[in-house]
């Protein structure tokens, strides 16, 4: 079994959690997510199957989107719904429609983030969250993401009470932290605040619709029609710059060959797919870092010509 699966993660599972249970339905050992959902979070977890699990860091790497909700009036330990409060201030003016835009407005593009204590970021070799569950506050390291649009999906043109919702959506880089991103936008509106709900809709190529639950999965496991959903390991990579090869060169790049930079490419920094006519991929490749002009195999995906 080979493929990528896009499962629909369930609130009350880690990403790790889906992986043992997917391993369970599928009957094979080779499975792996793709980046790690908190346990709260519902929606797109592509799941890598057999020879799919040599992409998984494309999946990664490439852009997320979500929609979520932030509620200003307090602030807690998570900076999601699951955590203590540890900040409150109610809500004690109208927060017009243009202020939420303003600010919205201020948080798209290259912004900075200090990952929440209860994360997976490492620091000295240890889980945030580590020190978080004993109590240890330790210095974060900032880090920089790209938030390429955020919308408003709310019509209100002014927002009132003793706590405040609004739900947006947001596109975004790898390493972003949407908890953070609705903490922040309390703090620039003057509140605690803190995400009260949020889905992943897309993670690279794979949108909310082509999610399968793990109900479903397994009907098509006992049905035998599994092949018929799993994505091939290509669509992963759709996202990236692609190198196409005829079968000479095929050859070539199954044992690892170094291969010319075409001028289309010249300016590619980062992983190459070295694809055939038929949309085969064979092999990652990157410029290599000694001899200018070159593509180096980063890593081959296949060893043979289908």
């Amino acid at each position: 079994m080979e493929g990528i699966l896009p499962l629909f993660k369930p609130a009350g599972l880690t990403s790790h959690d889906c992986v043992f249970k997917l391993r369970k339905i599928l009957k094979t050992k080779k499975v792996g997510h793709t980046g790690t959902l908190d346990p709260d979070v519902t929606g797109v977890l592509p799941i890598c199957i057999g020879k799919a699990t040599k992409v998984a860091e494309y999946i990664t790497d490439a852009g997320k989107a979500y929609e979520g909700e932030v509620t200003l009036g307090f602030s807690t330990t998570t900076e999601d719904a699951s955590g203590e409060i540890v900040a409150q201030k109610l809500v004690d003016r109208t927060i017009t429609r243009d202020e939420i835009m303003n600010v919205l407005d201020s948080l798209t593009g290259e912004i900075e983030q200090t990952p929440p204590m209860y994360s997976a970021v490492k620091v000295g070799g240890v889980r945030l969250y580590e020190y978080a569950r004993k109590g240890i506050e330790v210095e974060r390291p900032t880090r920089k993401v790209n938030i390429y649009t955020i919308e408003l999906l709310d019509d209100r043109s002014e927002f009132s009470g003793e706590t405040i919702q609004f739900r947006f959506r947001v596109s975004c880089s790898k390493g972003t932290y949407i908890r953070t991103l609705a903490v922040m936008m309390g703090e620039l509106l003057g509140f605690p605040a803190h995400m009260s709900n949020l889905i992943r809709i897309q993670s690279a190529s794979f949108k909310l619709e082509d999610c399968l639950t793990f109900d479903e999965i397994e009907k098509m496991m006992e049905a035998g029609k599994m092949e018929e959903v799993l994505r091939p390991l290509e669509t992963a990579l759709s996202h990236l710059p692609k190198l196409l090869i005829n079968d000479t060169v095929a050859e070539k790049v199954k044992n690892g060959a170094l291969l010319k930079i075409p001028e289309h490419l010249n300016n590619s920094n980062g992983p190459i797919i070295a694809e055939t006519t038929e949309g085969l991929a064979l092999a990652i490749y990157a410029k290599h870092p000694n001899k200018p002009g070159l593509l180096k195999p980063v890593k081959v995906l296949r060893n043979e010509i289908v």
